[in-house]
Order: structure tokens, then C-alpha cells, then sequence
């Protein structure tokens, strides 16, 4: 602690005690140390101020005076630093004056670039300097409220209005102006001071800092802890970091003279606040490269909330777009807390993200969410109140949580699936209820594999005969019933014996009795039967669920693949029958499971009395097989309806499949007017020409368009051709088909990064921090 504080003499008897009538007196911050982590000098007052609550639209800030004496400098250097609020990317509305319709033009932020703001929610100009000073120059003279509580919003007196705003140079704005300009040059003093140190102080504060960035750096890549357990700010265990700093001396002499032997006492790159600060202009780098590599271009967002390990409700953001290379890019924006969950609550989350970004809401052209009511409420969701805003963002629900949905449906209609699962989901609790269990199953696999390996059955190699284990399957977890029944498959003898050990040995009747219920439903040939069967429809469906979970997969391929699945599925009700019944009567065959006589009437195990009129035969492939396919294709079905909509068909009719086969003018045109912003009257002409001349030339005259797999292909092939230019409008259309989402998986991924990083013993992690590491974790290879 006497690295961080100075110590006060101590009190005088009969003196009352400096604690009492004065305030905390920290050590003074290096200059060079204020030089390189921040623009001003820092107060224990900007330590205290959350700059996370600071509105970024000028129409939602409060008012400088409403702000405590001792904290407004720090929000005033908070809006120099973030700059005036300029969405020139943005679509500025029209309002008619007059016989006219007049807008904001970008334009005039140039000449006016240090003080000229927009709101985007009020569709108002504002001046930043006169915000931020003129409540102190108020009783001086009176410049009004227009450009700093209202808005500037006549646009056909906009030039005369702003010069008459700026004024003489005595004016309030001028005034204000040249405060703002004071307190930006702040900075000044720090770098007279910092000058005056000696060259050798600056070299090894520079030593001591890139020592200490690297360090950082190689933490964030990897996404261990900076100190240990306890990750809060106040925190003073030193951890890795200290650690990897130390070893980083070792490796040159001096390097560790400098870090370790010669630090002056005040030196701070080791404590939680410049640990803090290096993740977060770490962060800030990663996040600008994402930002200009998006280049002010249309963009899709993906968007879901989970709890942390210290339940606290959190909202991932990924961007989807097409990059100067023509390739479908995600990249995750930020994580962010949420008080709540509700649709308002999340818009104005997004839109605080976006704004932060200097992003704008007008360039959103797609949307991925899953089905939670708040996300896609066709009143109040989130998807309907920023279609409200954008009204060609359009919003497709997540196609493997739809999958995953079918599933959940079919075991919730159908009875026997419904049993089935019952059934498996028992017999994994209660072998992955005990560790004993666990440890008995796997010896149980290591003995069998040796056994079949004696006798040749099995060969060795790399990547060969893996071990494997049950895990339940969860309810979201994409893909996971398919693995469960797989390895169930595989591991079915060692179930079977796991579950006689249990049965015999298990010191509580009530275990051994579930043991003993549990292996007599497991000889049953209706559950080998629900086994196979389940476990080929979701083969079926699996590769479309892992093609799903790609990043660039594309609206069009993935309909084709739905599809495909569909038709397989339908195929197997049709041929697969007597095939499967051999694989069920060879699994029985090999495990000692009686197979029941076909011909026989079928007993469902109630009443040996009485016994129904249907024969096994009928009951397991009319009742069961057919049931539940027919069940299965009905879900898939009700859950994937968009297919007959007219912006799937128009995207369908772009693909370059099999060289354009299933290339529709018309519906082509009904796709491109679904974006009335992009495409007008002129724009619908044109297209329309160029449609005429491409498809020609992608036919006939080209042979890179020939074998082109889907329309992600396409707009590769057009940039590499630089047809892009030549056909601007349907590179353009391609463009937009690309940006709209199929599959949330990249926020799945996300939030399974931030288990990693905000794990149980790192609970303490603030928001910012969090935020941080996970931008340079989840975009290490931008970092």
C-alpha cells in the first residue's frame, strides 16, 4: 500500500485527526504515466462518474448544470474526448417547408466539425460548446435554448441560422468555444511537464509500459485472469500478471532492472486502474478495425441475452455484413447489461451500442433473433420496433433454433417420442448422477475396446476408437439429442452393465430398484426401437444443423438444405422401412433383446387380457415409424414458413446454382422493392436494365460463373471481376440477400466465451472489463 498512497503525518495530541477535516489524499500519478493513458489528467472524481450513463444523442443529455460542481469538468472532457455526435452515414429524414421538402445535410458538419451536432432522435441540430459552457456565461447575455435544449430544425434557413448562432467574436458561442478549447488543451501542461524529464525516465517508463502491454496483450489473447480469483477493481492480488511481468524481466536484464529493481515508488503499471485501461484501449483498437473494415456500409445485427455466472442479465451484439472482399463477415460488437429484458429496454441498448460506434440505425438491413416473445412479439418485440425505425431490416427467426423447436414439438405430440426420451434422459441421471458410475462406465468402454481389439474387430490409429460419455441433452443446445443418441448407441453394452453393478452391489433399495425398472425398459425392443428411429431422423437433420452454425452460411443454401433434409425424410418413409427393421434385429440380436413376433398382436403392456387388434407389424411401422416422420415433416413445415414468402423467393431466384437455373426477372424485381430506400423509380429502371445484361454475360460469356455453390460465391466471383462497378445495383441486391441472418450461432458462441472468461472464480469482473476481454478473446485474430 505505500506504492499507492502518501502517508500523512500523524496527529499532534490534542489536534483533531486529518482524516477528519480533509479528504483522501492519493499519490500522485506519474506524469509520464498520465501521458500515455489519458487524454487529461484524471480526478478521483472521473474515477467515481459512470461514463456508461452518459447519454451520446444531444436530444437525451442533461444539463451540465444538473451535474455536481465537482464532477462537471469531468463529463465536459468526456464530451470532447467522444467528440461532436455526426451520423454522416445516416438517412436524414425529409420535412416539407413550404412547397418544399428540406433535410439535414451532412455537408455542413466540415466547416463546423468542432461543435456542429445531430440528434438522430429528434432530427435537431445542437452546438456541443454551448452545451457544455454557456450555463456559466448565462448571466452575461442570452443566446437561447435552440441549439442546447430544443433543437435547430428549419432547414431552409439553416446557414443564415448557424452563422447567426456563432456570431461577432464577443458572441456566447465564441465564448463557449474558446472555454472548450482550454479545457481540450489541458493536456498541454502534462506534456511540459512530462518533457522535462530526463530521456532515461522516459525510456524506461516506455520500457515498463510496452513490458506491461504485452503482458496484457498475451492474457486477453488467451482469456486468463489478470489477478487471480478477484478480477474487481479494488482488488490488490497481483496474480498472473504480476507473475508474467516477472518473467518477462528474467528474459533480459534490462528489461527486469527497469520493470522490477529501478520502478519509482509511484509507479502504477502493475495496479487494477492501468490494467484496466491497456484491456480497454486494447478493446477500443480491435473494435475500430472492425469499423472501418464495415466502412459505413449496410449491416445485419444478431442479438440475444443470457445471465452471467453472477446473474446478471447480459445482451451480446454481433454485426453481419459483406466486406470489400465480397465475404459474409460476423464480428461481435460488445456485450452489455441489461436491468431488464423487455423489447424497450433492448432497443435502446442496441441503439446505445450502435451510436457508440458512430453506427448508424438507418443502415440496419437484417435481423437474428430466437423465438422469445420480447425478441420476435409482432406488436411490441424487439424485431417490430426497429422495423418501425428501418423498415427494410427484416428478421428472420434463427433457422436452428426453429430445428431445435421441431424436435421439442415432436416429442411433445407424439407419445412414444415423449417416452423414449423419458426413458434415456432417467438412465443418463442416474449413471451421471455418481462419479462411481462415471468411472465403472468408463472402465467398462476400456475393457470392451481392448476385448474387440484382441479379436481384430476394431483396428488403432490416430483419431481412432475416442472415448466417449452421455451428457444429457439440453433443451437449446443445438445438435446435442443427436450426439446423446449416438454415443448412446455406442456405449450400450457398458450402459447395461453399469446399470447391473448397480442393480447388484448399490447399498440402497431404492437404487437398486430404479436399476432394476431402468434395465428392464432398456431390453424392451420398443425402446431399441425408438433408438434406432430417433437417431435417423436426427442424422437427417444434422448436417443441416452444423452447416447452420457456420458464419457465413446464406439465406438461399440454407433453404436448400431444409429442403434436401425434407426430401431425405420423405424418402425414408418411403424405402427405409425393411432396412431399419435389419439393423434393429441385429442390434437385438447382439445385445440378447427378444424380438417380438410381427404377425402377433400387439400387447402394450397393461393388460395381458386385453389385447388389442393390431398386429406388432402395424403398430411399429404405422402407428410409430410413419407417425413419426409424417410428425417430423409437419414441424419442420409449420416452423420453416417463410419458404413461400416473396423476399425467399426473389433471394432463391439470385443463386448461381447449377449456372443460374433458377434466375426470375420478376421475382428479382419484387425482391429489390422490398428496399425502397436503396432502390427508387431510377434505381428500379436501371436495375432492370442490368439484370438483362448480366445474366447474359454470367451464362455465356463467363466461366467463373459456372460451378458457383451459392450467392456468397457470387458476390466473390463480382468483386474479383470488378462487375461490382459495372452492375452496381445487383452486386448491391446480392449484398443485402447476404447481410440478412440465418442462425444466432455466433452469439451462442459469445455467450459460451463469457462462461470462460466471467467463470466462477472471476465473478467480481465489472461490466467494462468484461466487455473488454471478450472483444480481444472473441476477435483474437484481429487483436
Amino acid at each position: 500500500m505505500d506504492k499507492f498512497l502518501i502517508k500523512l503525518p500523524k496527529p499532534k495530541d490534542g489536534q483533531p485527526s486529518s482524516s477528519s477535516n480533509q479528504p483522501f489524499v492519493s499519490s500522485q500519478v506519474a506524469p509520464e504515466v498520465q501521458r500515455h493513458t489519458n487524454s487529461f489528467p484524471l480526478s478521483n472524481m472521473d474515477n467515481m462518474l459512470d461514463f456508461k450513463s452518459l447519454e451520446a444523442d444531444p436530444k437525451d443529455r442533461m444539463p451540465i448544470s444538473s451535474y455536481g460542481p465537482n464532477i462537471r469538468d469531468a463529463v465536459r472532457r468526456y464530451y470532447i474526448q467522444k467528440k461532436p455526435c455526426q451520423p454522416v452515414d445516416h438517412i436524414f429524414p425529409k420535412t416539407k417547408f413550404g412547397e418544399k421538402m428540406r433535410q439535414f445535410r451532412p455537408t455542413w458538419f466540415k466547416r463546423r466539425s468542432q461543435w456542429l451536432e445531430y440528434s438522430i432522435k429528434a432530427d435537431a441540430a445542437f452546438c456541443l460548446c454551448c452545451y457544455l459552457f454557456k450555463n456559466e456565461l448565462e448571466s452575461r447575455g442570452n443566446a437561447g435554448d435552440s441549439f442546447t435544449r430544443d433543437g435547430f430544425r428549419c432547414w431552409n434557413k439553416a446557414l443564415e441560422r448557424f452563422k447567426k448562432h456563432v456570431g461577432k467574436i464577443n458572441s456566447i458561442h465564441h465564448k463557449c468555444f474558446n472555454r472548450m478549447q482550454d479545457l481540450k488543451n489541458q493536456r498541454q501542461l502534462i506534456q511540459s511537464s512530462f518533457d522535462k524529464q530526463s530521456e532515461k525516465a522516459r525510456s524506461d517508463y516506455r520500457m515498463r509500459l510496452n513490458a506491461s502491454i504485452d503482458v496484457a496483450r498475451f492474457l486477453l489473447t488467451l482469456g486468463f485472469p489478470f489477478r487471480g480469483h478477484d478480477e474487481s477493481e479494488g482488488s490488490q492480488y497481483k496474480g498472473a500478471f504480476l507473475e508474467l511481468l516477472k518473467w518477462y524481466g528474467d528474459r533480459s536484464f534490462d528489461v527486469g532492472r527497469v520493470i522490477l529493481g529501478n520502478a519509482p515508488q509511484n509507479d502504477m503499471m502493475i495496479c487494477p486502474t492501468i490494467q484496466k485501461d491497456i484491456v480497454e484501449a486494447c478493446a477500443k483498437e480491435t473494435t475500430k478495425a472492425i469499423i472501418e473494415d464495415l466502412d459505413g456500409d449496410y449491416f445485419g445485427i444478431l442479438v440475444d441475452e443470457s445471465k452471467d455466472v453472477s446473474h446478471k442479465e447480459q445482451m451480446a451484439l454481433i454485426l453481419r455484413y459483406v466486406n470489400k472482399s465480397g465475404m459474409v463477415i460476423e464480428r461481435f460488437l460488445g456485450i452489455v447489461h441489461v436491468n431488464d429484458t423487455s423489447s424497450q429496454s433492448l432497443k435502446k441498448a442496441i441503439y446505445s451500442l450502435l451510436l457508440d460506434h458512430s453506427l448508424c440505425t438507418s443502415k440496419i438491413r437484417g435481423q437474428g433473433y430466437d423465438g422469445v416473445s420480447n425478441m420476435q412479439g409482432e406488436i411490441n418485440g424487439l424485431k417490430s420496433l426497429i422495423l418501425q425505425d428501418t423498415s427494410s431490416a427484416y428478421s428472420i427467426h434463427c433457422f436452428s433454433h426453429q430445428l431445435q423447436l421441431a424436435l421439442v414439438g415432436l416429442s411433445k405430440k407424439n407419445s412414444d417420442v415423449d417416452n423414449f426420451f423419458y426413458v434415456l434422459t432417467n438412465i443418463l441421471n442416474t449413471i451421471g448422477a455418481s462419479f462411481k458410475r462415471r468411472d465403472s462406465l468408463r472402465q467398462h468402454q476400456e475393457d470392451k475396446l481392448e476385448e474387440l481389439l484382441k479379436f481384430g474387430e476394431v483396428h488403432t490409429g490416430q483419431g481412432l476408437n475416442q472415448e466417449r460419455g452421455l451428457q444429457r441433452p439440453g433443451d437449446t443446445r443445438w445438435g446435442s439429442h443427436f450426439k446423446t443418441l449416438d454415443n448412446f448407441l455406442i456405449l450400450f453394452s457398458s450402459i447395461v452393465n453399469v446399470l447391473k453393478d448397480m442393480k447388484r452391489d448399490c447399498p440402497y433399495h431404492l437404487d437398486r430398484f430404479a436399476a432394476k425398472n431402468l434395465l428392464s425398459k432398456i431390453h424392451e425392443f420398443e425402446f431399441v426401437f425408438m433408438l434406432h428411429l430417433m437417431f435417423k431422423v436426427l442424422l437427417l437433420t444434422n448436417e443441416l444443423n452444423k452447416v447452420l452454425q457456420k458464419k457465413d452460411q446464406d439465406i438461399v443454401n440454407a433453404m436448400g438444405l431444409l429442403d434436401l433434409s425434407k426430401k431425405r425424410l420423405q424418402m425414408m418413409r418411403e424405402d427405409e422401412w425393411d432396412s431399419m427393421m435389419d439393423e434393429v434385429s441385429l442390434f437385438c440380436g447382439k445385445h440378447g433383446i427378444s424380438i417380438p413376433k410381427m404377425n402377433e398382436d400387439y400387447s402394450n403392456g397393461k393388460s395381458k387380457r386385453k389385447r388389442s387388434n393390431i398386429s406388432y407389424l402395424h403398430h411399429f411401422r404405422v402407428e410409430v415409424f410413419y407417425a413419426v416422420i409424417d410428425l417430423a415433416l409437419q414441424e419442420l413445415n409449420n416452423r420453416f414458413d417463410v419458404v413461400t414468402s416473396d423476399l425467399l423467393l426473389g433471394m432463391a431466384s439470385l443463386s448461381p446454382v447449377d449456372s443460374f437455373a433458377n434466375f426470375h426477372k420478376d421475382r428479382i424485381m419484387k425482391l429489390a422493392e422490398y428496399y425502397p430506400s436503396e432502390f427508387g423509380d431510377k434505381e428500379l429502371r436501371e436495375l432492370n436494365f442490368q439484370l438483362d445484361n448480366f445474366i447474359v454475360y454470367a451464362q455465356k460469356c463467363d466461366s467463373k460463373f459456372l460451378n458457383l455453390k451459392g450467392i456468397k460465391d457470387l458476390a466473390k466471383v463480382m468483386i474479383e471481376t470488378k462487375l461490382d462497378q459495372t452492375w452496381s445495383l445487383v452486386y448491391l441486391l446480392v449484398k443485402l440477400t447476404l447481410i440478412i441472418p440465418v442462425a444466432t450461432a455466433s452469439v451462442e458462441r459469445a455467450f459460451s466465451s463469457m462462461k470462460y472468461i466471467k467463470n466462477d472464480l472471476r465473478n467480481r469482473m465489472d461490466e467494462d472489463l468484461l466487455n473488454g476481454c471478450l472483444v480481444c478473446y472473441i476477435e483474437r485474430s484481429i487483436f
